[in-house]
Formats: C-alpha cells, sequence, structure tokens
C-alpha cells in the first residue's frame, strides 16, 4: 500500500510538473510569435496577427530603462493581457497628443512599473517604426472605486497602468498602479 501512494504522488507530480512546464512553453512560443508578427508588421506595413486564431495584434513595442521590450497588444482584454500589456482603443498613438494609455499585469509583463523612477525613461516604437521617448514624471496609487484614472488630450503623455500592490497574493482588487511619462523627443 505505501509503494502505491509513493507511486501515485509521484505521477501526481510529475503530471503537475508537466503542466507547469507546458505552460512556461506556450508562453515563450506566444512571445516569440508576437515579437515574429510585429517585425513583419514593420516590413510590411499591415495588421499581422501572432498567430491565425489571435484576436489581437502587436501595435507597439516598449522598452524599459532597462533594456527590456514588452510587445504592446491592440486590447485591453484578459485574453490579450495575458500574452502582453494591452492598448487603450482611444485613438491616441505614440507621439501623438493625448493619453497613450497601456496595461498590464503587475506579476508578469508590467511587475518592473515598480521599480521605475522619476526621471527614467522608456521608449515606445509605433508601427512606423518612428521611436518616442517618454519621461517618466510620476507615480500614484489610484483606487479605482472612486477615482477614474484620467486621459487628457493637451499634452503627449504615456500612462502605464497595473493592479497593486505588487505580488499581491490575489490580483483584480481596486487599487491601481499608475506611472505618467511624457514626450520628450522623437529618435
Amino acid at each position: 500500500m505505501r509503494k502505491l501512494l509513493i507511486a501515485a504522488l509521484l505521477l501526481a507530480a510529475l503530471g503537475l510538473s508537466g503542466q507547469a512546464l507546458w505552460l512556461q512553453a506556450k508562453a515563450e512560443v506566444a512571445q516569440w510569435l508576437i515579437a515574429h508578427a510585429w517585425q513583419q508588421q514593420l516590413v510590411e506595413g499591415r495588421v499581422v496577427k501572432p498567430w491565425s486564431w489571435a484576436d489581437t495584434w502587436p501595435v507597439a513595442r516598449l522598452t524599459t530603462p532597462q533594456g527590456e521590450d514588452h510587445y504592446v497588444l491592440a486590447s485591453l482584454s484578459g485574453q490579450a493581457l495575458a500574452f502582453g500589456p494591452g492598448q487603450l482603443d482611444n485613438g491616441v498613438a505614440p507621439g501623438q497628443l493625448g493619453t497613450l494609455l497601456l496595461a498590464g499585469h503587475q506579476d508578469s509583463h508590467f511587475a518592473f512599473l515598480q521599480h521605475l523612477q522619476p526621471g527614467e525613461v522608456l521608449q515606445v516604437e509605433a508601427l512606423d517604426g518612428q521611436r518616442y521617448r517618454y519621461r517618466v514624471g510620476q507615480t500614484d496609487v489610484v483606487d479605482s472605486r472612486y477615482r477614474q484614472i484620467e486621459l487628457q488630450h493637451a499634452r503627449a503623455e504615456l500612462r502605464l497602468v497595473t493592479c497593486y500592490p505588487f505580488a499581491a497574493l490575489s490580483s483584480g482588487g481596486p487599487l491601481r498602479y499608475v506611472v505618467s511619462a511624457w514626450l520628450e523627443h522623437e529618435e
């Protein structure tokens, strides 16, 4: 009986490990496919979905001060945010007047936000290959039950939004961590 229990526990552990490895492999392949779709879009000048059944596509590339690239997807849906940060469809593109709002998960693609400091520079590459530099001005915690994130139209602004606090045991609470950065100049 003891050997049977040990064998069952070993099989269960192997099954869980296999499932975790499968999810990690899918995530890695998805990132590669999204990066490939981005490069193809830059060359061809048309929307390219990372896989045929995708309901989103890359619309920008965000580069952190540490040089990490995050491909921004054309949606804030839960399906899109599972693969990368998403862009609010409010008609504002990188470099344009108004608030370019990007959202991402605090425990994956936007975990780096907790380390951003005022004065650091984020780079956003647009669909035409043009790169824009945004200097971080401030960070704020907003309670979404009482205050909405305001969009403005007077200057070119980048807002990065994620759930707060970082490393929370459960996500989706009412608090949002908001990084505001302003356009410096084109590269």
